[in-house]
């Protein structure tokens, strides 16, 4: 009997699921897990956002992502400003510690995708990112944005995107 070939799906699958405990245990030193990282990386690209526009973008329960926030202004890596214009509503930034944290989890990062990729060559890694990047637009996945954010606490705050 011929061994059963995964398909491309499940292999994308197994190395996202790879990647994903290998950079949550890269990270679990610095207190933080991969959630607080994307928020982070997030917050560093379009500061002053507010805390309904992040829940907006990663599709999550408002009530949950005010209790990951919350998580990371203990650590003081994120503030909440009152907004001059609307002072019902913070907008979100990252602290000095908040921004030193982000280049340490980008180190991280890179030395995750330097092990997953080290049989890559250059020209290899830039065509597999150029091949990914365009299945995410096919599929219509928010860009930066991890899906699995839909899903924490078992819900979405947006419902899934269908073809």
């Amino acid at each position: 009997m011929k061994p059963l070939q995964p398909g491309i799906p499940f292999l994308l699958s197994q190395v996202g699921a790879h990647a994903a405990a290998r950079y949550a245990e890269r990270i679990a030193p610095l207190k933080l897990k991969p959630y607080h990282s994307g928020i982070l990386r997030i917050l560093a690209e379009g500061s002053g956002l507010t805390q309904q526009a992040l829940c907006d973008l990663l599709g999550m329960f408002p009530s949950r992502l005010v209790g990951v926030l919350d998580e990371l202004q203990r650590m003081k890596l994120v503030e909440r400003r009152e907004r001059p214009e609307d002072r019902r509503t913070y907008a979100l930034h990252l602290t000095k510690a908040g921004q030193e944290m982000l280049q340490r989890l980008g180190q991280a990062a890179q030395e995750v995708q330097e092990d997953l990729c080290a049989t890559l060559s250059a020209k290899e890694r830039a065509v597999m990112f150029d091949l990914l990047t365009r299945m995410v637009e096919q599929q219509q996945i928010t860009p930066a944005v991890h899906p699995g954010y839909r899903q924490m606490d078992g819900g979405c705050g947006a419902p899934p995107r269908s073809k």
